[in-house]
């Protein structure tokens, strides 16, 4: 199997591979997912993933896995009120200024 065929299932181990090349420099995210016909949010989310994993596995107590998605979902919220704000305030630049 060359590495342009599409493979039809990503397992983990097919997964991490990718992951590993990607933050090992071998190919950027963007190479990657055109090669395997990914999204690059495919393999964004994949490093996502796992760099979250690693850094669980490194802690004296590892979080469990509910506690690791409500972090995610924490983070998420903050971030969607984040863009909230600015949508917000670029809304309000870009509102005509009355003539008068």
């Amino acid at each position: 199997m060359g590495q342009d065929e599409p493979i039809e299932r990503w397992t983990a181990k097919r997964r991490a591979a990718l992951v590993l090349r990607v933050l090992k420099g071998e190919t950027s995210v963007t190479e990657a997912a055109r090669q395997h016909g990914l999204t690059v949010a495919e393999v964004e989310g994949w490093q996502d993933q796992f760099l979250r994993a690693a850094e669980n596995g490194l802690r004296r107590r590892p979080k469990d896995e509910d506690a690791l998605k409500e972090e995610h979902i924490k983070k998420l919220k903050q971030k969607i009120g984040d863009l909230v704000v600015e949508n917000d305030v670029l809304r309000e630049a870009l509102k005509p200024y009355p003539l008068g």
